[in-house]
């Protein structure tokens, strides 16, 4: 497969959880962004688009950028990632920051659906919703997306995909947790926490 990149969008409000730093907090100990940024470790380059309370959490080699007008939306917050990318990338992962059980074998699976048209492949969970923050696009589908939209602040990514040609990646889970579990609020932290001490113990 081609070299790919990979944004992950760490700018959220996390107001589910008292607007706590959803990226700082920790699942297994680690926090989820670090658990997302190990997932796509094999990404070249690896942008997190968020505030600068995040650097401490940065490994070596990710870079850190933020959208022109913070809390403008994950639309906005692609776009500010994806302009760091150079035409030597082909692919780009787009990952939200509080993914705790998202794998390198799940990117390789989407990396592997993006032929012939197809501009995106993205992870649909057990309800059969398609995951947008945990998708793989190819870049100059996205970047001609991006730009189509114009005016980016406030909008959706349902707007961002509208028409796009997708195809959908379903993984079956028979037990333990899912790769596209996130954690938006207190108690979906206490399930990742369950899952992950079973996973340990």
């Amino acid at each position: 497969m081609s070299e790919f990149a990979a944004v992950v969008l760490a700018g959220g409000a996390a107001r589910r959880m008292g607007g706590a730093a959803k990226p700082a907090v920790r699942v297994g100990g680690t926090p989820l962004l670090t658990r997302v940024l190990e997932a796509a470790e094999r990404a070249r380059p690896r942008i997190v688009v968020g505030p600068l309370e995040l650097t401490p959490l940065l490994q070596s080699g990710v870079s850190l950028t933020i959208e022109e007008t913070p809390g403008t939306g994950p639309v906005a917050g692609l776009a500010a990632g994806v302009h760091l990318l150079t035409d030597a990338v082909q692919d780009v992962a787009v990952l939200g920051s509080d993914l705790p059980f998202v794998t390198a074998d799940v990117l390789d699976r989407l990396r592997a659906e993006l032929s012939g048209s197809v501009e995106a492949a993205v992870l649909v969970d057990n309800s059969g919703r398609p995951q947008w923050m945990c998708s793989v696009w190819h870049r100059k589908a996205l970047v001609q997306r991006l730009e189509r939209l114009g005016h980016l602040a406030g909008r959706s990514m349902r707007e961002l995909v509208d028409g796009a040609q997708v195809q959908y990646l379903t993984i079956s889970v028979p037990a333990g947790p899912p790769p596209w579990f996130d954690c938006d609020t207190d108690e979906d932290v206490r399930q990742a926490e369950e899952w992950a001490d079973g996973n340990t113990g």
